[in-house]
């Protein structure tokens, strides 16, 4: 049982961490490392498992992943093809390229591993090593991303807060955008009906230079035209960014009543980085996702990701680049 201590102490420092703050990417690798040392723990029981179980275990840990990486392989692809279908062949790039790129590495490895060169093989070990970390960030940022977004509004919040997004020629309110608003409203009128306070809702965006007006003003709009009193809206017109909705919010939040509570309401794949984002801004509440069309999701979900990536860009390609280095030693060694 020993061999579960490791899984059962990142379970603790999750739950411990989560319980701080659910905003942190921190989070995520918690979770992602008690999963593995998880795994670890249930291979050591492989050799006292009974017949077929030991199989279904070794299965479970092994094969189904690499399973699912080819799988997801032609996922991405056949995703890639829709999106290009319905909304032109720039927004399908990431996901495209992240499918072609899991075959272009297992066509690398299973190429370049048979030479029998001790050289080629640190090279293809340094290669999984770097595409192995990639991917275990990659995994919990998607798996912690799909638990924060089972978030619900619990208690009474003063403000709910939409952050904006591009409009439609100029002035009109996209569908993206429209499904925020929606969320918003939806939250909005759920507390009234349980007989809480009623929440302001606060519109967040400024005019974009190809645009007519603020998008706060478009939002806003939107609102009072699907009934929403007026009085009830708030609009935050400055921020070009999410990093600036969050904080000119803040600011105007702070103002009405510095104890405020809030709800920030974006689209599902944006949820989490937005959290974090908020927790980094110092805004008092947790992030909530509107629903996204379902095609559209996996390339939003991998640019979130590499946003990520980069946010955490020391550390990231500080281990990176040891394992660059690390490769390139062992390659000129065994040459």
């Amino acid at each position: 049982m020993y061999a579960f201590v490791p899984a059962a102490l990142f379970l603790v420092l999750f739950g411990v961490s989560v319980r701080e703050d659910r905003r942190r990417f921190r989070n995520a690798v918690y979770l992602g490392l008690t999963l593995i040392f998880l795994s670890v723990g249930l291979l050591t029981l492989v050799p006292y498992l009974p017949a077929g179980l030991d199989t279904a275990v070794v299965a479970l840990v092994f094969l189904v992943p690499a399973l699912g990486t080819i799988a997801l392989g032609f996922f991405l692809i056949g995703n890639a093809v829709t999106v290009i279908r319905k909304e032109g062949r720039r927004p399908a790039l990431l996901s495209f390229t992240a499918g072609v790129g899991i075959f272009a590495l297992i066509a690398f490895v299973l190429t370049l591993g048979n030479r029998g060169s001790q050289a080629w093989d640190a090279v293809v070990v340094g290669v999984v090593l770097l595409a192995g970390y990639v991917s275990f960030l990659f995994l919990c940022f998607l798996a912690y991303a799909f638990l924060y977004g089972r978030i619900k509004v619990h208690g009474d919040v003063d403000f709910v807060v939409m952050l904006g997004s591009g409009l439609i020629g100029g002035d009109r309110v996209p569908p993206l955008l429209a499904s925020r608003l929606r969320k918003g409203r939806e939250i909005h009128d759920a507390q009234i009906a349980r007989g809480g306070r009623v929440p302001l809702l606060l519109t967040s965006g400024g005019k974009g230079s190809d645009e007519k007006l603020a998008e706060a003003r478009a939002m806003a709009d939107w609102l009072i035209a699907e009934g929403v009193p007026q009085d009830h809206v708030r609009l935050e017109d400055r921020s070009r960014t999410t990093e600036e909705n969050l904080l000119y919010s803040r600011t105007i939040m702070e103002a009405e009543d510095p104890a405020y509570r809030c709800v920030v309401v974006t689209n599902n794949f944006h949820a989490f980085r937005a959290a974090m984002m908020a927790r980094k801004a110092g805004v008092n509440g947790q992030v909530l996702g509107s629903p996204t069309a379902k095609y559209f999701w996996p390339s939003a979900t991998i640019r979130e990701f590499v946003a990520v990536f980069w946010e955490h860009k020391t550390v990231n390609l500080g281990i990176c680049g040891a394992v660059v280095a690390l490769t390139a030693a062992l390659a000129a060694v065994t040459a």
